[in-house]
């Protein structure tokens, strides 16, 4: 049975908070959920590294890090005993198969989690799905990269896409996604298992929401397989990540169309027009 590391802690300090999950990602964190003054972090125990909190811990003396091995029994179990439907706006909501459907929303998603990341609690899934509601995915071609639990694969499916390539390098969300997919009743989603992005994908719309050591390795392969004038979104990243990566962009030849903020957390919304180099405002 596959286990996770759950990290808790603690700071009246949202600078510092930002900056402590920004290196937990870079250390190959997967998820994170934050709740009043608490932040959970999460990683496949096998991926977690001795000194990973070591390092954190030196630099921030003050702050208590609690840690603790989650099952797939007990998470589940935690999960469904406090999870609550996501509504964005009246274009989505994401919710667990034993709540009632929700009538009052465009699409109305059935996920459940089971270890993978993306429920739409988490202020990056949520810009994502907001940032979305806005996109032309009809007859779209559409990559998921670091799908998680297919949730914007399948929102991405129900908004008119009909070709979407989903992909992550973890064996459980595989898994889950397709259990998600089955959910939904989606039947346009291709799920692969991979570190990085086939050169040979070409998708007309790109969703990204992994965390910035990550975006930034895979922007040259995201660039090169989206199409001319087609569209990505970012997200993963803190507000602190801005302005650096809105360079990275420009250099890149992506244009800024749109960028989203919630709960100290961006979603970037580009374009890709062949030639160009201009960040909009």
């Amino acid at each position: 049975m596959q286990t996770f590391t759950e990290i808790q802690f603690s700071t009246p300090d949202k600078n510092i908070n930002e900056v402590i999950i920004a290196l937990l990602a870079g250390e190959g964190f997967e998820g994170f959920d934050e709740t009043g003054k608490e932040t959970k972090a999460y990683i496949s125990s096998e991926k977690l590294k001795g000194n990973s909190l070591d390092s954190v811990r030196e630099l921030f003396p003050e702050v208590i890090f609690t840690e603790n091995t989650i099952e797939e029994k007990n998470w589940n179990e935690q999960w469904e005993s406090s999870f609550e439907p996501v509504i964005v706006s009246d274009f989505a909501a994401v919710r667990a198969g034993f709540h009632e459907p929700i009538s009052s929303v465009k699409h109305d998603l059935i996920i459940t989690p089971k270890m993978s990341f993306g429920t739409g609690h988490h202020a990056t899934t949520s810009l994502v799905i907001t940032l979305m509601e806005e996109v032309d995915f009809k007859n779209k071609t559409v990559l998921d990269f670091g799908t998680g639990t297919g949730v914007l694969a399948i929102l991405a499916e129900k908004c008119g896409a009909t070709n979407i390539i989903a992909i992550d390098n973890d064996d459980w969300s595989i898994a889950n996604t397709r259990e998600n997919i089955v959910a939904n009743n989606c039947i346009k989603i291709n799920v692969f298992k991979a570190e990085k992005i086939d050169p040979e994908y070409r998708a007309d719309v790109i969703l990204a929401n992994i965390n910035l050591n990550v975006l930034k390795q895979n922007l040259k392969a995201i660039v090169t397989c989206c199409g001319v004038n087609g569209m990505i979104i970012f997200s993963g990243l803190l507000v602190s990540d801005r302005e650096n990566f809105l360079e990275l962009l420009k250099t890149a030849h992506l244009k800024t169309i749109q960028v989203k903020d919630k709960n100290g957390w961006i979603a970037i919304k580009a374009q890709y027009i062949e030639g160009e180099r201009v960040v909009a405002d």
